[in-house]
């Protein structure tokens, strides 16, 4: 049985992203609720951007049991605290204007099938909203998108020595494009099958 939480930050997701996830019998709970006990007990975690990283820290030995046990940290946003042994915390980009913010393809992954890079790069015409800088990569993660003027790598995923998997998306939740009419709608959706493939599996291995 797939066992993957969703850590929310606020009390009000996006509804069309809470039914994705009611869809496949994917709990969704405030980080306020849980204990280590819930995130070391999980196949995969969901973690929004903005949520409470202190109180995340707190429970830091549940986050580390999680990947060693062979499981999946789906993380977005700035990581300003120590939350996952090896990664450093998040770099500004060197420039903020349009041009410094636009996004370009590294490797394929299956979360991007399909997802235009002019998609993530303008949003409503603006640029921004996708990244705005880093939270740098180990030196063994494998690169999906940097920012095209300076290299940030703003998509990562990091197959751990030690077990497990980080996905790290160093800007806005990537499942706030869920209702975009863009290529970038697919995100959520291909993300949600792709963390359901890696949680069964896990449960696979297991038997």
């Amino acid at each position: 049985m797939m066992n993957i939480l969703h850590l929310r930050a606020i009390s009000h997701e996006l509804p069309a992203f809470v039914q994705a996830l009611e869809a496949r019998g994917i709990a969704s709970r405030s980080v306020r609720d849980l204990c280590a006990d819930d995130l070391r007990a999980s196949q995969v975690l969901l973690i929004e951007a903005h949520i409470d990283q202190k109180a995340l820290l707190g429970m830091k030995d549940g986050l580390m049991d999680c990947l060693n046990a062979g499981g999946t940290i789906v993380f977005n946003g700035h990581l300003v605290y120590p939350l996952i042994d090896g990664l450093e915390p998040f770099q500004v980009a060197a420039g903020r204007g349009r041009d410094d913010l636009v996004v370009e393809r590294v490797h394929t992954h299956p979360v991007f099938d399909g997802v235009d890079c002019q998609d993530l790069s303008f949003r409503r015409g603006v640029a921004g909203f996708y990244a705005r800088g880093a939270n740098p990569p180990p030196a063994d993660a494998q690169v999906l998108h940097r920012l095209k003027q300076d290299g940030s790598p703003i998509d990562w995923v990091w197959q751990r020595p030690e077990g497990g998997q980080v996905f790290m998306h160093s800007g806005n939740t990537m499942w706030m494009y869920l209702n975009d009419k863009s290529s970038a709608a697919r995100i959520a959706p291909q993300l949600l099958d792709w963390v359901c493939a890696s949680a069964s599996e896990l449960t696979e291995e297991a038997h």
